[in-house]
């Protein structure tokens, strides 16, 4: 700073000298003066800075109770700092952090208490030492290394410092945060966006070897193409190893494997849970990767899976899992029982633990407490972050600072009530869940928005002018139309919600808004043609003169007279003398154009200097024929295809320089047709010189599956390899785009039949469900086919559909005890008076042996009487009718814990009461009365009184002791 009331020359004086690094040390391209109401003067300064230094002691952020916050502010998008200055002292009073993109990923160093690493989307790590004293943002930047966004983040479980990232360009690396060296990257990319880090035990062939050769610890990513990639952390230069091969070998596995989404280590090491993108969550024992559990409760991506910390007070919360998708629900899973007593083959769960609702939008992360037992906090696209007491199903607060979606969340590890997230919004907030006003996010958020757009833009009423003339209304009437379809797409846009990035689904747009515009500019042209007809332009009629071949010799013709009569004399000396005119050599120079009545030699000159004339215009096409002329078709060819001049034509007449040359020639007209996106011709032309396999490379690289296989299967046999690659290849890019029964023909006909079944399953309806159940059957997968048939029949019997799920369950002979136990739930649905939908006349459909029977028979003795009557099951039954195979069939079944979040309607009490009649068939009367009072007790503890009363009375209708 210079003092300019001084006279004289004087040198300036540096700010903030007092201390060492206070200064900008990039470049500073603004700067501001302010005066206070104390008279005090301030500078704020703004710069380039990438080592970002923090606020100490002025408070920037305020309306946010209780929160601290690292931000980028509204009108500041670039990554830079932000300083104050007193210009009395001189000194930086306080330093303004910013941020240059969406918090994506932030975690908390589980051995350095208050380390929080933050991975932004300006290519950069932030490392904060949240927990200092002198310093109260001590933040260090990491870039080096890093070209994309930073989207995941993991710290070593053990090892201090040490710091792995994942980023939006699929690479993977780590970082001693303590140290100045880059970071190590692995040789092995991701193809896509690195969606999760996880530190976890080693698994083959990582963990064979001696004792000191292998690491403690391996690196697992997971990104967007649906890879798991293990890591060791001492070797990242070595190749990293994909673990589906590994599922596979151990479980047998021959189907194509879901694509992962995410992956989350039990704390303990022992399992590892793996979300996929058909919404299913795999669990797996390590090391060898054996299937315990498959858990179908959601039925989309999943994004988020978060083990419970394994040091909470109740030794039986250690194996709750919980996962969040791109449904608004979060489930938790009781696992203990399966990690504790493996299984000896996979268990399919279809029920959950607990159930939180109240988010409206997909899950994008979750942290349990790590000072409370079962609390959880949830983030979502709704813009709001959840806390959760997981055992009551309880929502007990509600943050609503962020503006935009949030996207990372974790507890602070210090402090119980404190809560760190990030999202769109460009800023990291610090919040307390004990001053928070709201317990709930804030519901229809999205039908709240799209009634402000439409008050803000009203639809405007049309009115339909009939316009004179020819042709004068079609149009106007065409472009009303289309900016209907144009606001009720937009509309249903608005109102699809969450299911807008599962499925894409074929549909023809309406007409742009650009185009009809340009139909009303045109309308009244044409109108006002009756009044002044326009007569065409004659010259628009006249034929175009094509380019001459010979342009330079032509334009000798157009000399003076005197020129024209020279060149009949020097042509006839030239002729008829032995030695031509000094300086004249025909078709060369000023007598180029007489190379065309001279001798060959001459007119070979003259093609030269006219090609020259055509390479300096740019017209390749006239040299490529001029060489033709000559008989150069080597060359012809040679120059058309280094200046991509090539055409059928040439191409015709190729085979006359030879095989070679032909072969040649066609495969640059090739490339030359792919430049021009003509890729069936392209492919056609390959054929030419029975080139079939690089046809159909070329189609299938273009995604022109359907011709690739129209192709192979006219030209090639039908056991060809390439076949199957391209139907699989083919279904997997409708399956993405949510083609779900076109990409199961695909799998059909490549054999993969359980993969064809999975697809339609995908779509979650009931039509969908029942045509893959009778898929898997057909095709002889019999474990799937009971499973789908079973999520079938659930979903029809939640829709009082009874006729519809006993009809799905018939097709399956296997499936006669979950027949039974149907049969009771709608007998128990037709006989309470207190459900919901107890009365028959508002069922879907049901059976003529569920309408209700006299009242003093009891429910027991009805069920034993349909059931000998409609299914041959009494207790002279044998062989997979019997009362005993029934029974062990029916352990299979599963009992959700009651719950105020389940349905009545569903009437899981049915499951007791099927087991209780089956144990009347056996003469069990100890198991009988256990499972009747089992049934009763479902619906007391669930809160269900009057319906637990009602249930008693039809157990016992002449009472207990009668």
């Amino acid at each position: 700073m210079w003092d300019l009331t001084r006279a004289g020359k004087q040198r300036w004086t540096l700010f903030g000298t007092s201390s060492e690094g206070q200064n900008h040390n990039r470049i500073v391209f603004n700067m501001s003066s302010v005066r206070l109401q104390d008279d005090r003067e301030l500078l704020v300064s703004t710069s380039m800075d990438r080592e970002v230094r923090h606020l100490s002691s002025w408070s920037y952020q305020r309306g946010i109770s209780s929160s601290r916050v690292l931000l980028t502010p509204s009108l500041v998008l670039l990554l830079f700092q932000i300083k104050c200055w007193d210009l009395t002292s001189l000194d930086c009073l306080w330093t303004l952090p910013t941020l240059g993109g969406f918090v994506y990923a932030l975690t908390f160093s589980p051995v350095g208490t208050g380390c929080l690493a933050l991975g932004v989307g300006d290519n950069m790590i932030r490392v904060w030492n949240t927990l200092t004293t002198q310093n109260q943002y001590d933040t260090r930047s990491f870039w080096q290394g890093i070209k994309s966004k930073v989207t995941a983040l993991a710290w070593h479980p053990q090892k201090e410092g040490s710091l792995s990232f994942g980023t939006d360009d699929g690479k993977v690396g780590i970082y001693d945060v303590f140290s100045n060296k880059p970071p190590q990257i692995s040789s092995s990319y991701h193809r896509k966006t690195v969606y999760t880090l996880a530190w976890g035990p080693p698994v083959p062939p990582m963990s064979f070897g001696a004792a000191g050769g292998k690491p403690s610890c391996s690196l697992y990513s997971c990104a967007g193409e649906g890879v798991i990639l293990q890591h060791d952390p001492s070797r990242l230069s070595g190749e990293a190893t994909d673990i589906d091969k590994l599922i596979r070998d151990t479980n047998s596995i021959k189907h194509k494997l879901s694509p992962h989404t995410d992956l989350s280590w039990k704390p303990d090491g022992k399992v590892v849970a793996i979300g996929n993108e058909d919404g299913c969550i795999d669990v797996y024992e390590a090391p060898a990767l054996k299937l315990l559990c498959s858990i179908q409760q959601h039925h989309k991506i999943i994004n988020t899976l978060r083990w419970h910390h394994d040091h909470a007070s109740s030794a039986e919360l250690h194996g709750l899992l919980a996962s969040g998708s791109s449904n608004a629900i979060v489930y938790v899973h009781d696992l203990r029982s399966i990690v504790e007593n493996p299984p000896d083959s996979p268990v399919v769960l279809t029920e959950p633990y607990r159930r939180l609702c109240g988010h409206t939008s997909k899950i994008t992360g979750m942290a349990w407490s790590p000072h409370h037992d079962a609390r959880l906090v949830t983030v979502s696209y709704d813009g709001t972050a959840q806390v959760w007491d997981v055992l009551q199903e309880a929502a007990l607060s509600n943050y609503r600072g962020h503006h935009g979606y949030l996207l990372s969340v974790d507890w602070s590890p210090v402090d119980p009530d404190v809560i760190w997230t990030g999202g769109k919004d460009f800023t990291l907030q610090e919040w307390r869940v004990s001053k928070q006003e709201f317990t709930k996010p804030p519901k229809g958020k999205k039908n709240t928005e799209l009634k402000e757009k439409m008050k803000a833009n009203p639809r405007q009423k049309k009115k339909n002018k009939k316009t004179l003339g020819s042709g004068g209304a079609a149009p106007l009437e065409t472009n009303g139309e289309a900016v209907k379809g144009e606001q009720k797409a937009a509309a249903g846009q608005e109102l699809s919600g969450e299911d807008e990035d599962d499925e894409v689904s074929s549909t023809h747009s309406p007409v742009p808004a650009a185009a009809n515009v340009e139909i009303q500019r045109k309308a009244p042209v044409t109108a006002r043609s009756k009044d002044k007809p326009v007569f065409p332009d004659s010259n628009l009629q006249k034929k175009k003169k094509p380019r001459s071949m010979l342009p330079v010799s032509t334009s000798m013709d157009h000399r003076p007279k005197d020129d024209l009569l020279q060149d009949c004399v020097t042509l006839a000396a030239v002729r008829h003398s032995e030695a031509p005119p000094a300086g004249c050599v025909p078709g060369q120079g000023d007598h180029i154009h007489l190379g065309l009545f001279s001798d060959r030699p001459a007119l070979r000159r003259m093609f030269e200097s006219e090609e020259e004339n055509h390479v300096e215009a740019g017209h390749y096409d006239s040299v490529v024929y001029l060489r033709l002329w000559s008989g150069d078709l080597e060359g012809a060819l040679q120059l058309a295809t280094e200046k991509g001049e090539l055409n059928d034509h040439l191409l015709a007449i190729a085979p006359m320089a030879g095989f070679q040359a032909w072969s040649r020639a066609v495969e640059a007209f090739v490339k030359q047709l792919c430049l021009q996106e003509q890729y069936l011709k392209a492919a056609s032309h390959l054929l030419s010189i029975n080139k079939l396999y690089e046809a159909v490379e070329l189609l299938r690289s273009h995604k022109l599956y359907r011709e690739a296989i129209a192709l192979v299967k006219a030209r090639l046999p039908a056991d060809e390899p390439v076949l199957k690659e391209l139907y699989t290849c083919w279904a997997a890019v409708l399956e993405k785009d949510g083609h779900f029964s076109a990409a199961a023909k695909c799998y059909l006909a490549a054999g993969a039949s359980f993969d064809a079944a999975k697809v339609i399953a995908r779509k979650n309806d009931v039509s969908s469900l029942r045509t893959a159940a009778s898929l898997a059957r057909i095709s002889g997968e019999v474990a799937l086919a009971q499973s789908l048939a079973l999520r079938c029949a659930k979903d029809l019997a939640a829709d009082l559909d009874w006729v519809g799920a006993q009809e799905v369950l018939s097709a399956q002979e296997t499936l006669l005890v979950h027949r039974l136990h149907l049969c009771v739930a709608e007998l128990l649905a037709a006989t309470l008076s207190d459900p919901p939908a107890g009365s028959p006349a508002s069922c879907a459909s049901s059976n003529t042996w569920a309408s209700p029977g006299e009242a003093h028979v009891s429910i027991q003795d009805r069920v034993r009487g349909v059931w000998e009557e409609q299914f041959g099951v009494s207790q002279e039954s044998v062989g997979n009718h019997s009362a005993t195979y029934l029974l062990q069939e029916l352990k299979s079944v599963e009992s959700p814990t009651p719950t105020a979040n389940i349905p009545l309607r569903q009437l899981y009490s049915s499951l007791h009461l099927t087991w209780a009649v089956l144990s009347s068939l056996l003469d069990d009367d100890g198991q009988l009365l256990k499972e009747a009072w089992q049934a009763v007790s479902w619906f007391r503890d669930a809160g269900h009184f009057c319906v637990s009363a009602e249930l008693c009375r039809l157990l016992y209708p002449d009472g207990m002791f009668l």
